[in-house]
């Protein structure tokens, strides 16, 4: 008997995740003048960050569907945990 393995980041609830590059990291903390300790949180053991190599520091990009923009955009930074 073999054991399925759910696939979390497929799920309908969980929204698109993308581990940003050091250009576009660098781009966002101008962007919105901020540092990487006053950017939210996400924690490294997250499920929607399964398979993208996401270590602390590095910034996940989260898109989510909005009923009035189309999408929002949200920016998290990778902790420990």
């Amino acid at each position: 008997m073999t054991k399925k393995i759910f696939d979390t980041r497929k799920h309908n609830l969980v929204y698109k995740h993308v581990k940003l590059g050091e250009k576009e990291k660098e781009s966002i903390l101008t962007q919105y003048d901020v540092s990487i300790a006053e950017m939210p949180k996400i924690r490294k053991r997250d499920p929607a960050l399964a398979g993208l190599s996401a270590k602390p520091g590095d910034i996940i990009k989260i898109v989510r569907p909005s009923p009035t923009a189309g999408e929002a955009v949200y920016y998290r930074v990778v902790v420990r945990g």
